[in-house]
């Protein structure tokens, strides 16, 4: 069982940057592959990012790709989401996930965090 809770979310002018970080519970953190996830309102919850459980591998979407940057911290059981560039299409609630699979679909993961929100003004 892990339990993930993130923080760092809030309101930025576009082309600011926010760090997103999500503590993970449980000693079998390194275990599992990480990734963010977000979701708009109206909108289908999409793929972000994702990081391996070692760290070594990481993939991105398109959309994100060069101004998003994931990294994981194993000694501290958090995974951090570096946002830089950000664009009012990136308002979102962002969430982060931990499975086996280092998939980049939302069923791939199993454990959830309540998400945090993020607001990007024009």
């Amino acid at each position: 069982q892990v339990q993930l809770v993130e923080s760092g979310g809030g309101l930025v002018q576009a082309g600011g940057s926010l760090r997103l970080s999500c503590v993970a519970s449980g000693r079998t953190f390194r275990r599992y592959a990480m990734g963010w996830f977000r979701q708009a309102p109206g909108l289908e919850r999409e793929f972000v990012a994702a990081i391996s459980w070692s760290g070594s591998s990481t993939r991105y979407a398109d959309s994100v790709k060069g101004r998003f940057t994931i990294s994981r911290d194993n000694a501290k059981n958090t995974v951090y989401l570096q946002m830089n560039s950000l664009k009012p299409e990136d308002t979102a609630v962002y969430y982060c996930a931990a499975d086996n699979t280092y998939g980049v679909r939302g069923v791939d993961y199993e454990y959830w965090g309540q998400g945090t929100q993020v607001t990007v003004s024009s």
